[in-house]
């Protein structure tokens, strides 16, 4: 049994006292106009049972016209106030309940942007996303249901019950002889609901995650014939919902249940111990009305109350999720007395750095120092550490032991945005919002002039394909790029990084996805944007990083090597092992090998197309 379930009082308690700290108290005064309204409207039942006995005694039994008239008036003046002041506070509520809803929602997302890798590598998107909007929707709903049905309910249970005691204590003390009965299965039950909407919870999560893969990888997932089996697979865990949430609206349903069970019997006890004084004329028609509809009246909202109950164990699993979420702790943060961020173009040094993910080491004593305004190219298998070393150097991860320093700063005594904006970073993903070209070039920059686009622009090599699009600038590239060529979403991110014009520029395989037209391009526009700037290149392919001023090759989380592109290969080891694979073949390049004359073709054949072309695929992929 969890904490959870042995003290739900408690939590419950706590919950909503966190709740109103945090959100509702911002808008505590539309809550007081609406309780006060709310409290009118629920008055208004118990208006309606005391009327009876006038109605049945005074009117009706004595044959008195002008009470009837009186009665009448009166029961039209009750009903339009219940309507005026159900509107009233509806609409207040369900203001505050939505802005605080709002407020949710947004310090949700500012809180896992603030989240460092570790924290998004276990909670994956589809979690997060059912956070964000599913359990926030969970606990609006109740907001509105359980404050303002609550509240009312509450005041016409006192209302109904001050007029049932006022006609006959003993009447009343007899209607809830079954209420001790609800106590223990009300608790139990509300238990068991709380446990089922936490599971229901986590489904939903691993359910949202689902689609967000199988949609994000629909390709993929066509081109390895997996229709099926993702189909399968979601089928599964949307049974273990169906299930779920069956289980936990049944608990609740049960809590309603009892009640009605209470219910009848009280309102039998009453008829057979309060008929007989009516019998024995002690009580008259009128009061037995009167005291009659009250105990009815008290017994719908009493269920609704106890509906509420169950209701409430659903949203509380949600409001324990987004509170753990809430208040979790990024563990790289800015520093309490931040150093200012270095002025200028400057170096980057590394010393020293070890990096371990559980028991893999990623960086192994990692050194090497970037040159102010020069390129450093990093290569190495895959695995070696490359990328990791971009991530440390931005603060996505910190190392366990020694230090990155910019411009003689170390990274960890500067705030994260004034490091972060020394940054600009190009990878081969291209990154794009689902939004318009302008919009991905110029995010938070809404000041930008034309004239600055526009250079930006034709540094990018955008402007070469603009004229293309129908709408230009204002052309849609959709969900993550996909309406526009990967050599096209390459240069729309150089020039959002040229319109930055940070000091340091990150190339993460820039140009590895790209065809060879595109490369030439898009490398084009990178030279133009590593221009004066501390640059560092990751590449597989050695022919992008021939030319930078300095090469540092990685191994198992080490540089074991640097220099330039001659000095590497003079010395032989790992860069010139790279460059033979990649670049010779029994000493003569893929390229020179692919275009050399193509000697014993017969062209002369009925069918030379199909034999020269076999041939020259044959020689480029090695098989010839």
């Amino acid at each position: 049994m969890t904490d959870t379930d042995a003290q739900p009082t408690k939590d419950n308690g706590y919950l909503l006292s966190w709740l109103w700290k945090n959100y509702l108290h911002r808008h505590k005064w539309l809550l007081i106009f609406s309780s006060i309204l709310m409290a009118i409207e629920g008055s208004t039942l118990g208006l309606i049972a005391w009327m009876m006995e006038p109605m049945f005694d005074k009117a009706f039994g004595a044959g008195n016209e002008s009470a009837l008239w009186a009665v009448g008036l009166i029961f039209a003046g009750i009903f339009a106030v219940r309507g005026l002041t159900s509107i009233g506070h509806k609409v207040m509520m369900t203001t505050a309940t939505q802005r605080a809803s709002a407020d949710i929602r947004t310090n949700l997302l500012g809180r896992m942007m603030l989240q460092d890798n570790a924290f998004h590598q276990t909670h994956p998107p589809g979690y997060l996303i059912q956070r964000t909007q599913t359990d926030v929707g969970a606990i609006n709903g109740i907001w509105s249901a359980f404050i303002t049905g609550a509240g009312r309910d509450f005041i016409s249970l006192i209302a109904l019950f001050g007029v049932a005691i006022s006609v006959d204590w003993r009447w009343t003390l007899v209607a809830c002889v079954g209420t001790p009965l609800l106590i223990l299965p009300s608790l139990a039950a509300q238990r068991f609901v709380r446990r089922r909407s936490r599971e229901a919870r986590d489904l939903g999560a691993r359910l949202a995650t689902q689609l967000d893969e199988t949609f994000h990888g629909i390709i993929p997932t066509k081109l390895n014939l997996l229709e099926q089996y993702q189909i399968t697979k979601f089928a599964h865990w949307t049974r273990q919902l169906v299930r779920a949430e069956v289980r936990a609206m049944g608990g609740t349903s049960s809590i309603a249940a009892m009640v009605d069970f209470t219910a009848g019997l009280g309102l039998f006890c009453v008829l057979i111990y309060g008929g007989g004084e009516i019998v024995a004329g002690e009580k008259s028609v009128g009061e037995f009305m009167s005291f009659f509809t009250a105990i009815g009246m008290m017994f719908e909202p009493l269920r609704r109350l106890a509906g509420l109950s169950g209701r409430w164990q659903m949203a509380a699993a949600a409001i324990e999720r987004l509170k753990e979420l809430i208040e979790t702790e990024p563990t790289i943060k800015s520093p309490s007395a931040a150093l200012p961020a270095p002025k200028g173009v400057p170096q980057i040094a590394m010393q020293d750095v070890h990096l371990n993910y559980g028991d893999v080491t990623v960086l192994d004593g990692t050194n090497f120092v970037a040159e102010a305004g020069k390129t450093t190219a990093i290569v190495g298998a895959s695995g070696a550490g490359k990328s990791t070393i971009f991530n440390v150097l931005t603060r996505l991860v910190d190392p366990q032991t020694g230090s990155s320093v910019v411009g003689g700063v170390n990274n960890r005594d500067m705030s994260l945005s004034d490091l972060r904006g020394l940054f600009s970073v190009v990878t081969q993903e291209a990154m794009l919002f689902d939004d318009t070209i302008r919009e991905n070039i110029l995010l938070d920059q809404p000041n930008v002039s034309e004239e600055r686009l526009e250079e930006v622009l034709k540094a990018a090599h955008v402007s070469d394909f603009l004229p293309k699009l129908a709408d230009g600038l204002e052309t849609e590239v959709g969900p993550r790029g996909t309406n526009l060529s990967g050599g096209q979403r390459q240069r729309v991110v150089i020039a959002r990084a040229l319109l930055r014009d940070t000091p340091i520029l990150l190339l993460d395989e820039a140009t590895s996805a790209l065809d060879t037209r595109s490369e030439t391009v898009v490398q084009a526009a990178l030279d133009k944007l590593s221009s004066g700037r501390t640059t560092l290149v990751i590449a597989h392919r050695l022919s992008t990083v021939r030319d930078a001023d300095k090469i540092l090759v990685m191994d198992k989380g080490k540089v074991v090597d640097q220099g330039s592109h001659e000095e590497l290969l003079a010395r032989g080891g790992i860069y010139a092992e790279l460059y033979e694979l990649q670049f010779k073949t029994k000493g003569e390049t893929a390229e020179a090998r692919a275009l050399k004359p193509l000697s014993g073709l017969n062209v002369s054949s009925p069918k030379p197309t199909r034999s020269l072309m076999s041939r020259i695929f044959g020689r480029l992929s090695g098989r010839d």
